[in-house]
């Protein structure tokens, strides 16, 4: 079980390796850790006329499930309502999608990229 530091070091360096991930895919990053009251988005960027908002789910191992399978319905919401201020304050009006960049720390990283994965 990792410690919180470890955990919040592996947090870090999946958003890292996100952003990366993104920027070589042709994607802009705009912000990153976009926090409104409790909520927080990850990554957001822009590709084309897209703006997507990215959850980047970490894990030092896949011992207890796969990254992309912790997401919960609270949380999705709680990314919901932080998408919704970002859009207002940037007072977007394109298309949108919300993406999931899911990274298991084992040997080699393995990182995929779940795009629009709710709605």
């Amino acid at each position: 079980m990792q410690t919180n530091n470890a955990h919040i070091q592996t947090g870090l360096e999946g958003e890292e390796i996100a952003a990366n991930l993104l920027i070589a895919k042709g994607y802009d990053i705009l912000t990153r850790n976009f926090r409104h009251g409790k909520g927080e988005i990850d990554i957001i960027a822009q590709k084309g006329d897209w703006l997507v908002f990215v959850e980047v789910r970490a894990r030092s191992n896949a011992d207890y499930g796969f990254p992309e399978q912790t997401l919960s319905k609270p949380k999705i919401g709680l990314i919901k309502r932080t998408a919704d201020a970002y859009i207002l304050k940037a007072n977007w009006h394109g298309p949108l999608r919300f993406d999931i960049i899911a990274l298991v720390f084992s040997k080699p990283i393995d990182v995929q990229h779940f795009e629009d994965v709710f709605f």
